[in-house]
């Protein structure tokens, strides 16, 4: 293959159409992988809260009964 311009190089100009088509298609793209990225994420941490809160269930003790104090009539 010889190595000419037209080889490295697009000889036709993109149309502005097309440019904003892609960067609307890239952009979009970004988004959607963010979003799935922030999703997994918030139910990863949502597990681990979960797992954290039953074990501290489980190693809380149980709370202590008070005694009830009788009211004194004076009269």
């Amino acid at each position: 293959m010889t190595a000419t311009k037209d080889a490295f190089f697009k000889p036709e100009k993109v149309s502005p159409q097309d440019k904003a088509a892609t960067t609307d298609s890239v952009a979009r793209s970004l988004i959607e992988a963010e979003a799935v990225a922030r999703e997994r994420k918030t139910e990863a941490l949502k597990a681990l809260r979960l797992q954290r809160e039953a074990i501290e269930a489980e190693n809380a003790p149980a709370p202590k009964k008070r005694a009830v104090k009788k009211a004194v009539k004076r009269g």
